[in-house]
């Protein structure tokens, strides 16, 4: 069929660009399914360190159009009280895991400490398996849309057993043991439970005005229009934020695209970057895994 030869013809040019740079043969050589740990280690800190930083961001963004997830992250109120701890927090867990492997010691306590936090609440199980499947798709459409190279069938399929193993280590139930059913789930889910509410928008707000406060206060307007501008219309519906300018909407896709083209003519990264190696604003000298907790639950630990 046209999709096979299609499929070959990516596999080729999947193939020969390995050969010339990147991690990519080295991935091609292992299991998906026993050495997804590894795979995912290479992609994280080798071939696509900013890639899934950024999908991660917009990953954990899109789960704030769904009323459930974003009223219970209103009630905690820890993005108005500290939204950048509640940034650091869970970028510190999530890369200890995917940097380490979760079962490292690290990524043992960081999974620990995330289901320490998820246990002083009631949350639905599809909640809890919606947010999962976003950590595996975002980053793969991320990378179909601005990755300097597309992603074999061995990293997605690495990336879809390591949340699924994550998951279960989570207690998360009815994990789809197919690939297409995970994704099915992911898209009927949002179809279903995106709709606007006014914990959305804080939540949503709270989160723009984060990334913002990370640039000049000059630049501030023009990141606000290109964080929306990133956005498609249910998630921006769901947020009730209006469109962004249209040369918004083509000039920050555009910008994404044409650094993965440039990055394809650059040596390939010879060293991991390590966000767990990175200095974080709320622990400038460092953290300890124990000590990564929400603020209430800092207090009562006092």
């Amino acid at each position: 069929t046209n999709d096979h030869i299609e499929r070959s013809r990516l596999n080729q040019l999947i193939e020969r660009e390995a050969a010339v740079k990147g991690k990519l043969s080295e991935i091609l050589d292992l299991d998906p399914k026993q050495d997804h740990q590894q795979i995912v280690q290479l992609l994280v800190c080798y071939e696509f360190p900013f890639d899934i930083t950024r999908a991660l961001e917009f990953a954990l963004f899109r789960t704030y159009c769904v009323p459930s997830i974003s009223e219970l992250l209103a009630k905690t109120g820890e993005f108005s009280r500290c939204p950048q701890k509640r940034y650091d927090d869970t970028d510190i867990l999530i890369s200890e895991m995917m940097e380490w492997g979760y079962e490292s010691e690290r990524g043992r306590l960081a999974l620990e400490q995330i289901n320490t936090i998820h246990g002083h609440f009631n949350i639905p199980n599809n909640d809890f398996l919606y947010v999962l499947s976003t950590f595996l798709f975002e980053i793969i459409r991320w990378n179909t849309r601005f990755g300097w190279r597309l992603m074999s069938d061995n990293e997605k399929m690495a990336l879809f057993f390591f949340w699924s193993e994550v998951g279960r280590r989570m207690g998360i139930e009815q994990i789809p043991q197919q690939y297409s059913e995970f994704e099915l789930f992911n898209c009927q889910y949002e179809r279903e439970h995106f709709h606007f509410t006014d914990h959305n928008r804080q939540i949503g707000q709270g989160t723009c005005e984060l990334f913002a406060s990370w640039f000049p206060a000059f630049t501030r307007p023009l990141v606000n229009g290109a964080i929306l501008a990133m956005m498609d219309e249910a998630t921006r519906k769901a947020f009730g934020f209006p469109d962004a300018p249209k040369w918004l909407t083509y000039l920050v896709p555009a910008a994404l695209r044409f650094r993965g083209r440039i990055l394809r003519w650059l040596p390939a990264r010879r060293k991991p970057r390590l966000r767990t190696e990175m200095q974080h604003p709320t622990y400038p000298d460092g953290y300890k895994i124990k000590q990564v907790l929400p603020t209430y639950l800092c207090k009562n630990k006092q």
